[in-house]
């Protein structure tokens, strides 16, 4: 789908219209009736909703991201409550813009140009042909630049302002390698003395989420119990839990990869508990387990018993409570890489990948010089040679069809973010992920995970300090703070 939001920005007449009523109505302030009968004039003449700081939102801003929600197909409980929803989207991003600006964030012609041309190329278009898709959908091609330059000078300054808010200290870093190292083998079975049968004991359960609450309609819960099933299937396969989890919310960031951690039968849903009661450590849970909130993919962690005092069980392997070096596979692999671009389909690419795959398999051909003569990417030089990759090194998709793969084999093309890959594996070996390699991952996921918390309070710290001023209470059901 074409990434393609609306947002319509006054003209700027209309501006010099509203600028002049404001004006009029500041010098006769002491005068109540002058002033109402200015107000009434913003009102009814230009159609504004509500003023923000030195900037306003108008009925018609307010009504075209209504209809734009409904194209998509948003659900609210009810017309009101969804105007609500959009007019406080619509503060915030102007308060936002309005910041950006002042602080001197901006985004010039060219730099904008470039980022048109690189969402173009990822709907397999031509800027010309995108252009079209635009006003075909009955935005203004300027209108949608002006729209995409305030979402870049906006994302920009939100990244500074709230990566100044996030603080992780070298103790949470520890204690998050510590836990991750505990985990690193989800396929290695238990790794726990197992309670005896029953006796009491704890589980550590992962899942991997796909909403679809009730009100979801039957074809989106159709596809998300498809989706969850499809999953399941290839973690009983033998992939990797937490590959699949990450791949899956890369394609949808609705989808969440969620580790509980050790609880007692007690403190788990019902519904898990029932679905792993017979599930041992490092298996999949043998079914999906449907929930009022969506479907679940369910994978038993490990199982261990309690002692006394509700204590967990030594064990004989207990993971050492400081960072250390821990053992890893590496793979030495190369691909050849054909991006997303205006005029391949992706019929196409995975044709002409499907045909060098042949070519090496029947070994007509050399994957090394295919990679030369063929692969879009840096790596083309060196035969597609991609060095030696670790654990997270390479995004989900890739590393996951990798894996799969035994020294020197080929697989089929694979789809990335980047463009469509054909890999073959050249070599493996053992090494060790140092602790300041951890130390780095530890530190990326920390801060996603404090990210969506530190962008919340920033909005809400936004909203209190600017001044919001409802004109129009028929068109505006939210409250302005001050």
């Amino acid at each position: 789908m074409i990434f393609l939001k609306k947002h319509f920005i006054f003209d700027a007449w209309m501006k010099f219209i509203l600028s002049a009523l404001l004006c009029i109505g500041n010098a006769h302030a002491q005068d109540q009736a002058a002033s109402k009968a200015s107000d009434n004039k913003v009102r009814h003449i230009d159609g504004v909703v509500v003023v923000v700081n030195t900037g306003f939102i108008t009925r018609k801003e307010i009504d075209d991201r209504i209809n734009a929600l409904k194209k998509q197909g948003a659900k609210a409980p009810d017309e009101a409550t969804l105007r609500k929803e959009v007019l406080d989207r619509l503060i915030l991003e102007k308060i936002q813009i309005q910041n950006a600006e002042r602080e001197g964030f901006s985004v010039n012609e060219k730099e904008l140009n470039s980022i048109i041309e690189n969402i173009a190329a990822k709907n397999k278009l031509s800027v010309a042909e995108f252009k079209q898709k635009i006003e075909a959908s009955g935005s203004s091609f300027e209108k949608y630049k002006e729209f995409l330059r305030n979402d870049v000078m906006t994302s920009r300054y939100r990244e500074r302002e709230i990566e100044a808010k996030i603080k992780i200290s070298d103790a949470e870093i520890d204690n998050y390698i510590v836990e991750k190292n505990r985990a690193l083998s989800m396929g290695a079975g238990s790794r726990s003395a197992p309670a005896a049968k029953g006796e009491p004991e704890e589980i550590d359960v992962a899942q991997i989420f796909i909403p679809a609450d009730a009100g979801a309609g039957l074809g989106a819960q159709a596809d998300a119990k498809k989706k969850a099933e499809s999953l399941l299937r290839e973690a009983k396969g033998g992939a990797d839990f937490l590959s699949l989890g990450a791949m899956a919310a890369q394609e949808n960031p609705k989808i969440k990869f969620q580790e509980l951690g050790y609880r007692t039968p007690d403190r788990l849903p019902q519904i898990f508990y029932e679905a792993v009661r017979n599930t041992g450590g490092g298996q999949v849970a043998n079914a999906v387990v449907k929930s009022p909130a969506g479907y679940h993919v369910l994978k038993v962690l490990d199982r261990r018993a309690l002692v006394a005092g509700g204590q967990a069980a030594p064990q004989a392997d207990a993971t050492p409570s400081t960072p250390q070096n821990i053992p890893i596979t590496q793979t030495l692999s190369r691909h050849i890489l054909l991006r997303h671009r205006a005029g391949l389909s992706d019929q196409d690419a995975e044709r002409r990948l499907a045909g060098y795959r042949d070519q090496v398999r029947a070994k007509t051909a050399d994957f090394g010089e295919l990679a030369k003569k063929y692969s879009e990417d840096g790596s083309a030089q060196n035969g597609g040679n991609l060095g030696w990759m670790g654990p997270g090194d390479l995004v989900p998709e890739f590393e996951l069809a990798m894996n799969r793969l035994q020294i020197g084999e080929v697989s089929n093309p694979v789809k990335t973010e980047f463009g469509w890959h054909l890999i073959q594996v050249l070599e493996r070996r053992e090494a060790q992920l140092t602790v300041e390699k951890q130390r780095q991952f530890a530190r990326a996921a920390i801060r996603e995970r404090k990210f969506e918390q530190a962008y919340q309070d920033w909005l809400r710290e936004l909203r209190d300090t600017a001044t919001v001023k409802v004109l129009n209470t028929d068109d505006a059901s939210a409250k302005a703070p001050r």
